[in-house]
Formats: structure tokens, C-alpha cells, sequence
């Protein structure tokens, strides 16, 4: 059975998978960015957790990181749509459907950067906290 945090980070996961770029999870990244645009969900860390004793739960705000990745002459505004598009997706559901007490996406921070032999790749790490509670200190 999965902890608590696999589920929410497979439910964030499969938020990303509905859009129309291509979502990884934990993956390198691959040779070639799809025409759409990558993004690859990263576990990230859960930090320390606040603790309750009555009943025993650890409140976790774990922060997972959303790698936005786009390449190609018009990356500029295909960076721009694909970052819109994660920022409606989160938004659309703050809980995860419930998973979580509330998701929060801070602002992408893009960097260009240049391949050889290629057109530039347009790239941001989004930063997304997660705020939860379990029964469980592993999650």
C-alpha cells in the first residue's frame, strides 16, 4: 500500500499527465524536448514536520519542484503556455481531490540555455508546496 505521500506526488503526477506536454517523473532529461514541452515532477523534500499528540499526526509542507522545459524558435511563448497551463492545473483543484490540506505553485524562475548544435532550451524550476498531515512519520 502507498504512503500518503506517493499518493499525493502520482496525483500531482497525473495532473501534469493531462496536459498536453509530455510529464516524467524522477527522469533525466531526454535528448529531445517534445514540440509541446517537457515537464518533469521532482519528489522533492518533505522537511520537518510539525507535530501533533492528540490525535498523533506529522503536518509535512513538502516541497516538490515542476521542471518546465521548452524548445525551439517560439520558446518564449510556449514556455509561457506551458507554465499558464500547470499554474491552471493546480489551481483547478487546490486539495489534490482531497490528498492534501492545499497545494501552492510559487513563480517559475526561467533560464535560457544554450545547446550546441540546437535551437536554446527554455527552461524553469516551479517550486510547489504541498501541505499535508499523516498518521505516519514515513509518509
Amino acid at each position: 500500500m502507498p504512503t500518503d505521500r506517493e499518493t499525493i506526488l502520482a496525483a500531482l503526477h497525473a495532473r501534469l499527465s493531462a496536459l498536453p506536454a509530455t510529464a516524467l517523473r524522477g527522469e533525466v532529461l531526454p535528448e529531445r524536448v517534445p514540440s509541446e514541452g517537457l515537464l518533469i515532477l521532482r519528489d522533492g523534500e518533505p522537511g520537518e514536520p510539525e507535530v501533533t499528540l492528540s490525535p498523533l499526526a506529522y503536518h509535512y509542507q513538502h516541497r516538490a519542484e515542476i521542471e518546465a522545459i521548452v524548445q525551439g524558435a517560439t520558446r518564449d511563448a510556449a514556455f509561457d503556455t506551458l507554465c499558464a497551463r500547470v499554474g491552471t492545473a493546480l489551481a483547478v483543484d487546490r486539495t489534490l481531490g482531497g490528498l492534501c490540506d492545499w497545494v501552492e505553485a510559487e513563480a517559475p524562475r526561467p533560464v535560457d540555455l544554450p545547446v550546441e548544435g540546437s535551437a536554446s532550451l527554455k527552461a524553469a524550476v516551479i517550486s510547489v508546496m504541498l501541505h499535508y498531515s499523516t498518521s505516519d512519520p514515513f509518509g
